[in-house]
């Protein structure tokens, strides 16, 4: 049944022959490397197919690309092998020393040490230090200054009276000359920084302090202050400065920009900014002002002899386009609002819109709200603008509400008159409060989106004995009332205005000194000489 197993041809025989022969008496072992022969030949072909994928394989990968795949893992082991590779057999830190050039004795050590800059850190030890020599003779007492000249800055929240004493008045004199400087200005309208100049006189004991000599400083703008002692007495004394206030006009061409235009034409930062906001108040910056046209900006100007300047509010605000005036605005009134000088005295009537440039974008009356979802009235009117442009009240009125409002966000109402009443939603900013008077075309609000809004627009309203109807059913008639002797004063303060000449305020106020002919001397002469 069973057939015997047969042995090989080479006379080892199957897979325990060799186990048989090793137990066999007087039988010896075959060599190692017989038996290794088959081994070797079966890993051959493995080591052959290992070295070809190693050779075709990519090993410097894009590791931006395929995060995560075998071949980024195979980039990112041969980074990491590599740059270990370069930390094992890189430099270390160890300090090289090296033989000076020359030989360095403690002579020449020291010389090269008094021509060094050392770091006070480091002790500062630079330098070539030489001992007094028998000239140097001690002094036993030092008399003391005479006087001593200091300069104190008034700082911001402090009083007049310690920065005195801090500087290093007596108690008393600061009080003294306290009380004969509020007698011209008080002290606390004395702006922060202003700079004293101090002189303290010798003290009249060695341990005594000392008094007050002179003391100068800035009192205003027109006005230097001086205090000065006169025997025991100390005295005030007034300096006053020379000032114009001749307004500072400057006009220019605008390019692609009305803001740098402006600075090119050497206006001041502050006036820009209030030029540009009044402005934006009547015109729309973006849309009606173009390359080429004309700016025109007068500003309170104050100067003095002593060559300082203060500029104050805007006074007057136009652009011209092609020779034609587009806005002519200047300051009036104790409030420092701004008025249009065509519309001064003068009335319009018709459909006033509350923004400049707006499109309708909702009509008045029943309709599917975008946000609520079902139809309901729409109570007034949508306007769309872009984003914080101002609205303006379409005639003279009084805040009744000024606030947030549900779904109208941010709102404003106002009282019109004979039972009329506006309302404005939707508002980025609100610009007026509740009680407040505001007149036809003042700046009440800007263009937002609060509330129950889809995008930026202002929702109009108009109240006919609290009804609401359509305002644009409605015309206005806005008149400016204005008394013949207020009118003849304002357009005679903007011919005035407009007289002066773009640059004059910049004039030198220093009195012109006459000049003396001198007669020309020849070259040849001045050799001579």
């Amino acid at each position: 049944m069973f057939k015997p197993r047969e042995l090989a041809e080479d006379g080892l025989g199957g897979p325990h022959a060799g186990a048989a022969l090793l137990a066999a008496p007087g039988v010896t072992a075959p060599s190692l490397r017989v038996l290794a022969v088959p081994l070797l030949d079966r890993i051959a072909p493995r080591r052959r197919r290992l070295l070809v994928n190693l050779a075709q394989a990519d090993w410097t990968t894009d590791l931006a690309d395929g995060i995560g795949s075998a071949d980024w893992f195979r980039g990112l082991a041969t980074l990491l092998g590599l740059g270990a590779l370069a930390l094992v057999i890189g430099p270390g830190e160890a300090t090289v020393r090296a033989a000076p050039a020359m030989a360095l004795d403690a002579a020449a050590r020291d010389e090269f040490r008094s021509q060094m800059i050392q770091p006070l850190a480091l002790g500062g030890d630079s330098g070539r230090r030489m001992k007094a020599t028998s000239a140097v003779v001690p002094l036993a007492n030092a008399a003391p200054r005479t006087t001593m000249q200091l300069t104190a800055t008034l700082g911001q929240g402090d009083s007049f009276q310690r920065m005195l004493e801090r500087a290093g008045v007596g108690a008393s004199e600061a009080m003294q000359v306290t009380r004969l400087v509020s007698g011209v200005v008080a002290p606390d309208s004395i702006a922060p920084g202003t700079q004293v100049d101090i002189t303290l006189g010798q003290p009249a004991s060695e341990f005594g302090g000392r008094p007050l000599e002179k003391l100068t400083f800035r009192a205003r703008f027109d006005l230097d202050l001086g205090i000065a002692r006169s025997g025991s007495a100390l005295v005030l004394q007034h300096h006053p400065i020379r000032v114009d206030t001749t307004p500072l006009r400057i006009r220019g061409t605008v390019g692609s920009s009305i803001y740098r235009s402006a600075r090119a034409a050497g206006a001041p930062i502050g006036a820009i900014q209030q030029f540009l906001q009044v402005l934006d108040q009547h015109l729309s910056l973006d849309t009606e002002v173009r390359s080429g046209d004309t700016f025109d900006m007068i500003v309170a100007y104050r100067r003095s002899a002593s060559g300082e300047s203060q500029v104050g509010e805007l006074l007057f605000a136009g652009l011209e386009s092609d020779g034609r005036a587009q806005a002519q605005l200047l300051r009036w009134g104790n409030s420092g609002q701004f008025f249009e000088a065509s519309g001064m005295g003068a009335q319009r009537t018709g459909l006033i819109m509350p923004v400049i440039g707006g499109r309708i974008t909702s009509n008045f009356g029943m309709r599917f709200h975008p946000v609520l979802g079902y139809s309901r009235l729409h109570a007034g009117v949508d306007i769309g603008a872009p984003y914080g442009s101002p609205i303006y009240a379409v005639g003279d009125g009084a805040v009744i509400f000024a606030g947030w409002h549900g779904g109208h966000g941010n709102y404003v109402k106002l009282d019109q008159g004979s039972g009329y009443a506006t309302g404005y939603g939707h508002m980025s900013r609100i610009a007026v409060s509740p009680g407040m008077r505001v007149r036809a075309g003042q700046v009440i609000g800007y263009v937002g989106s609060t509330g129950l809004s889809t995008g930026p627009h202002l929702h109009y309203e108009l109240y006919r004995s609290g009804v609401p109807v359509d305002p644009m059913s409605v015309r206005f008639t806005v008149s400016n009332q204005v008394d013949a002797a207020e009118l003849a004063a304002f357009k005679a303060r903007l011919a005035a205005l407009k007289q002066i000449a773009p640059g004059g305020a910049m004039t030198s106020l220093a009195p012109r000194q006459a000049t003396v002919a001198v007669a020309a001397q020849r070259e040849i002469d001045r050799l001579g000489n």
